[in-house]
């Protein structure tokens, strides 16, 4: 037997969570085309402002750009934050209340995610599990935000120690 400690990656327990903390998820990830054109492909959404790069280049909103999928923001401001708050304690995504995109997002952009906790009690129907309300802020690399959503988990509680038999 080994004096080695041993420590597994894991997200927060229910009780770890404190209600106007922020947490903020490092490091950030660079969006790239190649991104943008599997995910907008895998996903089937052929819109020409992720895909066609002559039609972006006619388009002045955008400064003649293809913009990142949105949909592809709010999967990787979500994925940053899985290491640090779910890895292995979430049940179940219950809900996404509100998602905005205040500003888009361009090939080459890195999103900086912070997570900050809203809410949290105990579940009424599954014992060992409590409800956490989470709003994700996504910020590119000048800080400007580019996405927010507000998401409802279900998260597991702190398991009970196992109990030393051993002892009297």
């Amino acid at each position: 037997m080994s004096d080695r400690r041993e420590v597994v990656q894991r997200g927060l327990w229910f009780e770890e969570y404190e209600v106007g903390t922020a947490y903020l998820h490092r490091p950030g990830r660079t969006m790239t085309e190649a991104d943008n054109v599997l995910f907008t492909t895998l996903t089937m959404n052929t819109q020409s402002l992720h895909l066609d790069a002559a039609w972006a280049a006619e388009q002045p909103e955008f400064g003649g750009e293809r913009l990142m999928n949105s949909m592809h923001t709010l999967s990787t401001l979500v994925g940053l934050s899985v290491a640090q708050l779910t890895q292995g304690t979430i049940v179940a995504n219950l809900g996404f209340s509100e998602v905005t995109f205040p500003a888009p997002v361009f090939h080459g952009d890195t999103l900086y995610a912070e997570t900050v906790c809203l809410a949290k009690r105990a579940s009424n129907s599954r014992p060992g599990t409590g409800i956490v309300t989470l709003e994700h802020l996504g910020h590119n690399q000048h800080g400007k935000l580019v996405a927010r959503a507000v998401r409802t988990t279900l998260v597991r509680m702190r398991p009970e120690p196992p109990s030393d038999s051993t002892k009297e």
